[in-house]
């Protein structure tokens, strides 16, 4: 695990997309701006997509960690507009 401190956690390993993308903004609304939020999702679809697109809806990445298991975890920084 990263030593990045997160505030929320999220796994949509057993979701598809567009569902994972859906999952994560959903937790990630939930947070306050400033908060981090750990998202682990598979490889493939998941980790070409979700960055981008919490990306373009003005979050921060932080990182995104392989888990070397096939999994990744994006840590991801709300930002309120």
């Amino acid at each position: 695990m990263a030593d990045i401190q997160f505030d929320e956690e999220v796994d949509i390993t057993d979701k598809v997309c567009p569902l994972t993308f859906v999952k994560a903004k959903v937790t990630l609304d939930e947070l306050d701006d400033g908060q981090v939020l750990a998202i682990r999702m598979n490889d493939g679809e998941p980790v070409q997509n979700v960055p981008r697109s919490i990306k373009d809806e003005g979050h921060k990445i932080l990182k995104l960690e392989d888990n070397e298991d096939g999994t990744y975890t994006l840590y991801v920084r709300k930002v309120e507009e």
